[in-house]
């Protein structure tokens, strides 16, 4: 970054640096109080700007919990384990992404696997089922489910036995 940059970044106030953050995408609260902190804003003056923020409805965890867990369940299809992290790595507390989940109740989770498996097995079409199998299993376990789950939905994904599988 240039000198100009960065001087310019210090002209900006508090409030035009955090509407300029949430104008790029939603952000948590903690996440939002990381980046000005960094940008080099006092506790004080930022620890306002949030509660700022806050009052007016710019700055919700709960809505954004929702918002990045539907999408995390329903388009990327991710397991449980993996929307907890993702949301705790953006910086929401861990009673938000409980409630959260708890109430978006997304089906059974062992489904989302098997169509998530599904549609990967159109990338391994060469591959004999065992082969697909073994690379299927740890794709979902990457993707946040747990590895009994994973190995059903691979299984059941492919039309093996349990006693196909390996």
């Amino acid at each position: 970054m240039g000198r100009t940059a960065r001087a310019k970044k210090k002209q900006l106030g508090c409030h035009e640096r955090a509407l300029r953050l949430l104008a790029v995408r939603p952000r948590a609260r903690r996440e939002l109080e990381i980046r000005l902190l960094r940008a080099g804003f006092e506790r004080d003056e930022v620890e306002g700007e949030l509660a700022r923020l806050e009052a007016v409805g710019l700055i919700d965890d709960e809505d954004f919990a929702r918002q990045a867990a539907e999408h995390e369940l329903t388009v990327r299809r991710s397991g449980r384990l993996a929307v907890t992290s993702r949301l705790a790595a953006r910086g929401v507390g861990r009673e938000t992404i409980e409630r959260t989940l708890t109430e978006l109740d997304a089906g059974d989770e062992e489904d989302r696997a098997v169509e998530l498996a599904r549609a990967r097995i159109t990338r391994l079409g060469a591959l004999d089922r065992q082969a697909a199998y073994r690379r299927l299993v740890p794709f979902l376990q990457r993707r946040g489910y747990a590895a009994g789950v994973a190995h059903r939905a691979a299984s059941r994904a492919l039309g093996l036995d349990d006693g196909d599988a390996l």
